[in-house]
Protein backbone atom coordinates (compact mmCIF):
# COMPACT_ATOMS: atom_id res chain seq x y z
CA UNK A 1 0.00 0.00 0.00
CA UNK A 2 1.21 3.49 -0.82
CA UNK A 3 0.41 7.00 0.36
CA UNK A 4 -1.64 8.18 -2.63
CA UNK A 5 -5.44 8.25 -2.57
CA UNK A 6 -7.52 6.64 -5.31
CA UNK A 7 -8.46 10.11 -6.56
CA UNK A 8 -4.77 11.09 -6.82
CA UNK A 9 -3.93 7.91 -8.72
CA UNK A 10 -6.88 8.49 -11.05
CA UNK A 11 -5.74 12.07 -11.67
CA UNK A 12 -2.19 10.93 -12.41
CA UNK A 13 -3.41 8.28 -14.85
CA UNK A 14 -5.64 10.84 -16.57
CA UNK A 15 -3.34 13.88 -16.67
CA UNK A 16 0.07 12.21 -16.73
CA UNK A 17 1.32 14.23 -13.78
CA UNK A 18 0.41 14.87 -10.17
CA UNK A 19 1.32 17.74 -7.82
CA UNK A 20 1.89 16.82 -4.18
CA UNK A 21 2.13 20.02 -2.15
CA UNK A 22 4.36 20.21 0.95
CA UNK A 23 5.92 16.84 0.08
CA UNK A 24 9.34 17.80 1.44
CA UNK A 25 9.91 19.31 4.87
CA UNK A 26 11.57 22.74 5.02
CA UNK A 27 14.55 21.29 6.88
CA UNK A 28 15.09 18.66 4.17
CA UNK A 29 15.01 21.30 1.44
CA UNK A 30 17.41 23.48 3.40
CA UNK A 31 19.76 20.52 3.83
CA UNK A 32 19.81 19.86 0.08
CA UNK A 33 20.39 23.50 -0.81
CA UNK A 34 23.13 23.88 1.81
CA UNK A 35 24.83 20.71 0.61
CA UNK A 36 24.73 21.91 -3.00
CA UNK A 37 26.27 25.23 -1.96
CA UNK A 38 29.15 23.26 -0.46
CA UNK A 39 29.55 21.07 -3.54
CA UNK A 40 29.71 24.18 -5.72
CA UNK A 41 32.28 25.86 -3.50
CA UNK A 42 34.48 22.76 -3.72
CA UNK A 43 34.08 22.44 -7.51
CA UNK A 44 37.13 23.51 -9.51
CA UNK A 45 35.57 25.00 -12.63
CA UNK A 46 38.95 25.18 -14.38
CA UNK A 47 38.89 21.38 -14.61
CA UNK A 48 35.95 21.21 -17.02
CA UNK A 49 33.72 23.39 -19.15
CA UNK A 50 31.01 20.91 -20.14
CA UNK A 51 27.83 22.64 -21.33
CA UNK A 52 24.35 21.15 -21.04
CA UNK A 53 21.74 22.04 -23.62
CA UNK A 54 18.59 20.27 -24.75
CA UNK A 55 18.60 22.29 -27.98
CA UNK A 56 22.00 20.95 -29.09
CA UNK A 57 22.00 17.73 -27.12
CA UNK A 58 23.57 15.49 -29.75
CA UNK A 59 26.46 17.88 -30.42
CA UNK A 60 27.15 18.76 -26.79
CA UNK A 61 26.90 15.28 -25.30
CA UNK A 62 30.57 14.66 -24.53
CA UNK A 63 32.51 12.06 -22.59
CA UNK A 64 32.17 14.10 -19.41
CA UNK A 65 28.39 13.75 -19.76
CA UNK A 66 28.58 10.01 -20.43
CA UNK A 67 30.81 9.41 -17.45
CA UNK A 68 28.54 11.41 -15.12
CA UNK A 69 26.09 8.51 -14.88
CA UNK A 70 27.81 7.27 -11.72
CA UNK A 71 29.42 10.53 -10.61
CA UNK A 72 28.59 13.98 -9.29
CA UNK A 73 29.37 16.18 -12.30
CA UNK A 74 28.82 19.86 -13.08
CA UNK A 75 27.34 21.26 -16.30
CA UNK A 76 27.36 24.91 -17.34
CA UNK A 77 24.67 27.01 -18.96
CA UNK A 78 25.20 27.80 -22.65
CA UNK A 79 25.03 31.53 -21.91
CA UNK A 80 27.48 31.39 -19.01
CA UNK A 81 30.54 32.12 -21.15
CA UNK A 82 31.66 35.28 -22.89
CA UNK A 83 33.20 35.48 -26.37
CA UNK A 84 36.63 34.95 -24.87
CA UNK A 85 35.56 31.66 -23.30
CA UNK A 86 35.60 32.91 -19.72
CA UNK A 87 32.67 32.91 -17.31
CA UNK A 88 30.58 36.08 -17.33
CA UNK A 89 29.50 35.64 -13.70
CA UNK A 90 30.53 33.59 -10.65
CA UNK A 91 30.50 29.81 -11.10
CA UNK A 92 27.63 29.54 -8.60
CA UNK A 93 25.45 31.49 -11.06
CA UNK A 94 26.78 29.71 -14.16
CA UNK A 95 25.89 26.07 -13.54
CA UNK A 96 22.90 24.54 -15.34
CA UNK A 97 22.77 21.35 -13.31
CA UNK A 98 24.70 18.85 -11.22
CA UNK A 99 24.21 15.12 -11.87
CA UNK A 100 23.67 12.31 -12.32
CA UNK A 101 24.42 10.16 -9.23
CA UNK A 102 23.63 12.46 -6.30
CA UNK A 103 21.10 9.88 -5.13
CA UNK A 104 23.84 7.29 -4.71
CA UNK A 105 26.97 9.21 -3.77
CA UNK A 106 25.82 12.07 -1.56
CA UNK A 107 24.28 11.22 1.83
CA UNK A 108 21.97 14.27 1.91
CA UNK A 109 20.40 13.55 -1.48
CA UNK A 110 20.44 9.80 -0.89
CA UNK A 111 18.41 10.28 2.30
CA UNK A 112 15.58 11.94 0.38
CA UNK A 113 15.81 9.66 -2.68
CA UNK A 114 15.47 6.48 -0.63
CA UNK A 115 13.08 7.89 1.98
CA UNK A 116 10.03 6.01 3.14
CA UNK A 117 7.85 8.78 1.72
CA UNK A 118 9.29 8.31 -1.79
CA UNK A 119 9.11 4.51 -1.49
CA UNK A 120 5.46 4.67 -0.43
CA UNK A 121 4.64 6.98 -3.33
CA UNK A 122 6.20 4.56 -5.81
CA UNK A 123 4.33 1.67 -4.23
CA UNK A 124 1.10 3.59 -4.84
CA UNK A 125 2.02 3.78 -8.52
CA UNK A 126 2.44 0.00 -8.73
CA UNK A 127 6.21 -0.30 -8.52
CA UNK A 128 7.44 -3.65 -7.20
CA UNK A 129 11.20 -3.14 -7.02
CA UNK A 130 11.96 0.50 -7.95
CA UNK A 131 15.46 1.90 -8.23
CA UNK A 132 16.56 5.49 -8.89
CA UNK A 133 18.69 5.56 -12.03
CA UNK A 134 19.36 9.28 -12.39
CA UNK A 135 19.29 12.41 -10.25
CA UNK A 136 19.91 16.06 -11.00
CA UNK A 137 20.06 19.30 -9.08
CA UNK A 138 18.74 21.91 -11.52
CA UNK A 139 19.42 25.62 -10.95
CA UNK A 140 17.51 27.49 -13.69
CA UNK A 141 19.79 30.46 -13.11
CA UNK A 142 18.45 34.04 -13.13
CA UNK A 143 18.60 35.53 -16.61
CA UNK A 144 20.49 32.67 -18.26
CA UNK A 145 18.62 29.55 -17.10
CA UNK A 146 18.16 27.72 -20.40
CA UNK A 147 15.06 26.36 -22.09
CA UNK A 148 14.30 22.63 -21.85
CA UNK A 149 12.57 21.60 -25.06
CA UNK A 150 9.49 19.33 -25.11
CA UNK A 151 10.47 15.76 -24.28
CA UNK A 152 9.46 12.49 -22.63
CA UNK A 153 11.60 10.92 -19.91
CA UNK A 154 11.14 7.43 -21.37
CA UNK A 155 13.11 8.61 -24.42
CA UNK A 156 16.27 8.69 -22.31
CA UNK A 157 15.66 6.02 -19.66
CA UNK A 158 14.02 3.22 -21.59
CA UNK A 159 12.98 -0.12 -20.15
CA UNK A 160 10.89 -2.96 -21.56
CA UNK A 161 8.13 -2.56 -20.57
CA UNK A 162 8.45 1.19 -20.06
CA UNK A 163 8.55 2.11 -16.36
CA UNK A 164 10.28 5.48 -15.94
CA UNK A 165 8.68 8.00 -13.59
CA UNK A 166 10.09 11.44 -12.87
CA UNK A 167 9.97 12.99 -9.39
CA UNK A 168 10.57 16.75 -9.57
CA UNK A 169 10.96 18.49 -6.22
CA UNK A 170 10.73 22.28 -6.16
CA UNK A 171 13.37 23.64 -3.78
CA UNK A 172 12.22 27.18 -4.60
CA UNK A 173 8.89 28.48 -5.87
CA UNK A 174 8.53 27.64 -9.57
CA UNK A 175 6.48 30.19 -11.53
CA UNK A 176 5.72 31.06 -15.15
CA UNK A 177 8.22 33.91 -14.74
CA UNK A 178 11.24 31.94 -13.52
CA UNK A 179 10.79 28.84 -15.67
CA UNK A 180 8.31 26.37 -14.15
CA UNK A 181 7.42 23.13 -15.88
CA UNK A 182 4.78 23.06 -18.62
CA UNK A 183 3.04 19.89 -19.82
CA UNK A 184 0.42 18.63 -22.26
CA UNK A 185 -2.16 16.98 -19.97
CA UNK A 186 -3.01 13.45 -21.05
CA UNK A 187 -0.23 13.32 -23.66
CA UNK A 188 1.21 10.18 -22.05
CA UNK A 189 -1.73 8.24 -23.48
CA UNK A 190 -0.27 8.63 -26.98
CA UNK A 191 2.80 6.57 -26.08
CA UNK A 192 6.51 7.11 -26.64
CA UNK A 193 7.36 9.35 -29.59
CA UNK A 194 11.10 8.68 -29.98
CA UNK A 195 14.18 7.37 -28.22
CA UNK A 196 17.60 8.86 -27.47
CA UNK A 197 20.00 6.06 -28.39
CA UNK A 198 23.71 5.63 -27.82
CA UNK A 199 25.67 3.95 -30.59
CA UNK A 200 29.25 3.67 -31.80
CA UNK A 201 29.20 7.23 -33.15
CA UNK A 202 27.67 8.84 -30.07
CA UNK A 203 24.03 9.57 -29.30
CA UNK A 204 21.13 10.34 -31.58
CA UNK A 205 17.36 10.46 -31.57
CA UNK A 206 15.87 7.68 -33.67
CA UNK A 207 13.40 10.09 -35.28
CA UNK A 208 12.72 13.84 -35.43
CA UNK A 209 10.67 15.55 -32.76
CA UNK A 210 7.03 16.20 -33.64
CA UNK A 211 5.79 19.77 -33.77
CA UNK A 212 3.73 20.65 -30.71
CA UNK A 213 1.08 23.34 -30.46
CA UNK A 214 2.13 25.75 -27.69
CA UNK A 215 -1.53 26.22 -26.80
CA UNK A 216 -1.70 22.57 -25.66
CA UNK A 217 0.75 23.14 -22.81
CA UNK A 218 -0.35 24.22 -19.33
CA UNK A 219 1.96 25.66 -16.66
CA UNK A 220 2.65 23.67 -13.50
CA UNK A 221 3.58 26.46 -11.12
CA UNK A 222 4.25 25.19 -7.61
CA UNK A 223 5.47 26.33 -4.22
CA UNK A 224 8.78 25.19 -2.75
CA UNK A 225 8.40 21.75 -1.19
CA UNK A 226 5.93 20.54 -3.82
CA UNK A 227 6.70 17.33 -5.71
CA UNK A 228 5.59 16.88 -9.32
CA UNK A 229 5.19 13.22 -10.29
CA UNK A 230 5.73 12.86 -14.04
CA UNK A 231 4.69 9.90 -16.20
CA UNK A 232 7.53 8.71 -18.42
CA UNK A 233 5.55 9.40 -21.61
CA UNK A 234 4.25 12.85 -20.60
CA UNK A 235 5.29 15.64 -22.98
CA UNK A 236 6.76 18.40 -20.81
CA UNK A 237 9.14 21.33 -21.09
CA UNK A 238 10.29 24.53 -19.42
CA UNK A 239 11.19 27.96 -20.79
CA UNK A 240 14.17 30.18 -20.15
CA UNK A 241 14.36 31.93 -16.82
CA UNK A 242 14.23 35.60 -17.73
CA UNK A 243 13.61 36.72 -14.17
CA UNK A 244 16.02 37.83 -11.45
CA UNK A 245 15.20 34.79 -9.28
CA UNK A 246 16.57 31.26 -9.55
CA UNK A 247 14.36 28.15 -9.67
CA UNK A 248 16.23 25.35 -7.88
CA UNK A 249 14.83 21.83 -8.12
CA UNK A 250 15.91 18.27 -7.37
CA UNK A 251 14.91 15.78 -10.05
CA UNK A 252 14.92 12.02 -9.58
CA UNK A 253 14.11 9.38 -12.19
CA UNK A 254 13.04 5.91 -11.16
CA UNK A 255 12.47 2.65 -13.06
CA UNK A 256 11.16 -0.73 -11.95
CA UNK A 257 13.46 -3.75 -11.94
CA UNK A 258 10.75 -6.35 -11.41
CA UNK A 259 10.06 -8.00 -14.76
CA UNK A 260 11.63 -5.07 -16.64
CA UNK A 261 14.69 -4.96 -18.85
CA UNK A 262 17.02 -1.94 -19.00
CA UNK A 263 17.78 -1.07 -22.65
CA UNK A 264 21.50 -1.58 -23.39
CA UNK A 265 21.53 1.37 -25.83
CA UNK A 266 20.39 3.95 -23.25
CA UNK A 267 22.88 6.82 -22.97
Amino acid sequence: MGNLSSDQIQSFNSQGYLVLESFARPEDMEAMRTRMDQLLRDFDCSSTASIFSTKNQQQLTDNYFYESVDKISFFFEEKAFGDDGSLKQPKELSINKVGHALHELDPVFRKFSYSEKVSSLLSSLGYKRPIPVQSMYIFKQPGIGGEVVPHQDNSFLYTEPQTCTGLWLALEDATVVNGCLWAIPGSQKNGLVRRFIRGEDGVTFDRPSPAYDPKDFVPIDVKAGSLIVIHGDLIHQSFENQSSKSRHAYSLHVVDTDGCKWAPDNW
